[in-house]
């Protein structure tokens, strides 16, 4: 029994490492050890130059998609939230599914709906606003031509138990 706490704590430790890249050094980690630490990315881009993009989406759950840029030579350029207002300020009408999935990664596709009336389509994530609320952030793209008609923002209902996360 003594041993069964610190053994937890350091597992509970090294997931929290993993969540976000934490310990990961941009310039000198390298594309296998940040697979080691954060695990199997949900997609990967390879980019003409070389260089990798993968996105790492923590929901639904939890309130972050992380964006993992690795250079040409094989080293890792940075690791960034992307489910913030600067990456939901990116998304503009006209744009493809596959351009708004480079910027915030996959939808939570439990949350992903059609209607057809209105021949749309809606992509959702789970972020944190800057109050630390809740919130959802949708993209409603036109179904048949599959490019953004517009994008918003809804806090959750702060009467909830989940309504305040951290960032």
């Amino acid at each position: 029994m003594k041993l069964l706490f610190p053994i937890l704590a350091a597992l509970l430790l090294g997931a929290c490492a993993a969540y976000g890249g934490r310990g990961l050094a941009p310039g000198t980690a390298w594309l296998a050890e940040v697979i080691g630490v954060m695990g199997k990315p949900a997609m990967r881009w390879q980019n003409p130059d070389g260089s990798v993009q993968l996105a790492y989406p923590r929901g639904p759950a939890g309130y972050h998609t992380f964006m993992v840029r690795i250079g040409p030579d094989g080293k890792l350029k940075s690791v960034d939230n992307v489910l913030e207002y600067k990456g939901f300020a990116q998304i503009r009408p006209g744009m493809s599914e596959a351009q708004v999935l480079r910027v915030l990664g996959p939808p939570y596709p439990a949350w992903t709906s059609h209607f057809q009336a209105r021949d749309e389509r809606v992509w959702q994530w789970h972020y944190c606003d800057d109050w630390y609320n809740a919130a959802h952030f949708s993209v409603l793209f036109d179904a048949t031509s599959r490019t953004v008609r517009t994008a918003m923002s809804v806090s959750e209902q702060c009467g909830q138990a989940n309504c305040v996360c951290t960032k």
